[in-house]
């Protein structure tokens, strides 16, 4: 099968950031899928393991990456119950195999979710990754519930982008919260109240900005930016007893005695925690990934695909890198095989 990949983490604008070669086609076992891949979509996790995955050193073998693709499964493993050949689906794969920028690619059943019928395979593919995300960090570490926190606030650090494009929706749609994301740019802005913002404010005087919206805490923060950065704003403006959670990381430690007095909370979300680990609620992201094509088919959600590439090849997801890396992507950035 065709694949692109890498030897060694590159600046993406060199000759062999990326590069086409042909490798074996994977066979499925136990729980896994084999998929014939039609589209895949583009995160920032993908540009951050190139450019640190290969530091200083030349792999034997290319490294393939990405972690957003919708296909049709062409074998199945002697394990599997949930899906057959033939069916479409769509998935965020796991962080430690082998990525979806192939032809082919095998996948564990239990991450993966019938394809929303509504969607095209371009459309469907930018959606896995950020929707189980935003799902997680909502209802699964915060553990929002849309009848007893119906009406609460919800502050999204970074709304226009990926996740903060699809927690906007889950969390007016599904979780009924007056939702305040942050957007600076005019387009920005825009998108965050298409996607069904309450109100848009600007990140770079935020407490000012929120306190002058009339709010002088909020029940719930989300940083989808940068935890250092905002730390000492969300320690701020979180509401005593509320919770606070992010999905950046951090590379110094955070002062969570901020947090202290006000009794507030903290976590962390990982998507990738569940397939990493093989938790024992592994199959949660298989019953996210229908709940939400069910919400996509019947138009509840919509779509968050922005703009679309086309072909496998070295020089489109080196031109979906360029794009990713240069942090203005509204939405989401699919390549159409």
């Amino acid at each position: 099968m065709k694949a692109v990949g890498f030897k060694t983490s590159l600046p993406v604008s060199e000759p062999n950031s990326f590069i086409e070669f042909e490798t074996e086609k994977p066979s499925p076992t136990g729980h896994e899928l084999l998929v014939k891949i039609k589209a895949i979509a583009v995160n920032p996790v993908d540009f951050k393991i190139r450019q640190n995955s290969a530091k200083d050193t030349v792999l034997e073998q290319p490294k393939i990456i990405g972690w957003d693709a919708s296909g049709v499964v062409e074998a199945i493993g002697e394990n599997v119950s949930l899906f057959k050949v033939g069916d479409e689906v769509y998935y965020a794969g796991d962080i430690t195999k082998p990525g979806c920028n192939a032809e082919f690619q095998v996948i564990d059943e239990r991450i993966v979710g019938k394809k929303p019928k509504a969607l095209s395979d371009e459309a469907a593919a930018a959606m896995p990754l950020t929707v189980l995300t935003a799902w997680e960090i909502l209802f699964d570490r915060i553990r929002i519930s849309a009848e007893k926190d119906k009406g609460k606030t919800l502050l999204i650090i970074g709304g226009a982008g990926g996740v903060g494009s699809i927690a906007i929706q889950l969390a007016k749609k599904i979780a009924n919260l007056k939702v305040i994301a942050t957007a600076s740019r005019s387009e920005t802005i825009e998108w965050c109240k298409q996607m069904g913002a309450d109100m848009v404010v600007n990140h770079k005087n935020l407490v000012e900005e929120i306190r002058t919206a009339g709010f002088q805490f909020v029940d719930f923060i989300v940083d989808f930016v940068d935890t250092n950065g905002y730390w000492d704003t969300m320690a701020e403006l979180i509401k005593p007893q509320g919770h606070i959670a992010s999905i950046t990381g951090s590379a110094t430690p955070i002062a969570l005695n901020k947090l202290k007095t006000k009794s507030a909370s903290f976590s962390w979300e990982f998507m990738y925690t569940r397939s990493s680990f093989q938790t024992e609620d592994m199959v949660e992201q298989h019953h996210i990934l229908n709940k939400v094509a069910d919400l996509l088919d019947e138009g509840t959600l919509i779509p968050t695909l922005t703009k679309t590439l086309n072909g496998l090849s070295a020089e489109s997801l080196k031109q979906a890198h360029q794009q990713l890396e240069s942090g203005t992507t509204i939405g989401k950035l699919a390549i159409k095989y």
